[in-house]
C-alpha cells in the first residue's frame, strides 16, 4: 500500500483505496465495484464486504459474454445479468488497473456510484488503485 495511512474510526472497519501516493479511507461495510469491460463495453459488477480477513467477494455478474468474460458454469441469466457466487475467499487486497479504453471503475453504495476520480478528487487516469481493508496504526 501507498506510504501514507489510514485510520478507522470507531473501531469500525473501512475501505482503504490507494493511489500514487494518495490514500482515501471510506467507511463502508460492503460495497459494489462496476465497470466496463474495455473490449466487448459489457458492464461487470461485484459485491464486496470488508471483513477483519480482508475483501470478500460475494457475487459476480456480467451483462453479456465475449472475449475473456465468460461466466463460470454456475452462472445464472437473472434479468439480462450472469450472476454467480464464487468461493468466499478474503483478500489481503485486490489490485485495479485502468487501461482508458472502457471509463472509470466505479464504486457503488446504497445505490449511489461514484468513479475513483471522483472518490480521489483529481482524474486517476492510467493509475493503479490498490484496495484494502484499512489497518489501525
Amino acid at each position: 500500500m501507498a506510504a501514507a495511512s489510514a485510520q478507522c474510526g470507531g473501531g469500525g472497519l473501512s475501505l482503504c483505496l490507494a493511489s500514487a501516493g494518495v490514500v482515501k479511507a471510506l467507511s463502508i461495510a460492503a460495497f459494489t465495484l462496476a465497470w466496463t469491460h474495455s473490449i466487448e463495453k459489457s458492464a461487470w459488477q461485484e459485491d464486496w464486504l470488508v471483513t477483519p480477513a480482508g475483501l470478500t467477494l460475494q457475487r459476480a455478474r456480467v451483462k453479456g459474454t465475449g472475449a475473456g468474460m465468460e461466466p463460470p458454469p454456475e452462472a445464472r441469466l437473472v434479468d439480462g445479468w450472469f450472476q454467480w457466487s464464487p468461493p468466499p475467499v478474503p483478500r489481503p487486497e485486490v489490485v485495479l488497473g485502468n487501461s482508458g479504453a472502457a471509463g472509470e471503475w466505479r464504486l457503488c453504495q446504497e445505490g449511489r456510484c461514484r468513479t475513483l476520480s471522483e472518490i480521489f478528487g483529481h482524474p486517476i487516469g492510467a493509475n493503479v488503485t490498490t484496495m484494502s481493508v484499512c489497518k489501525n496504526p
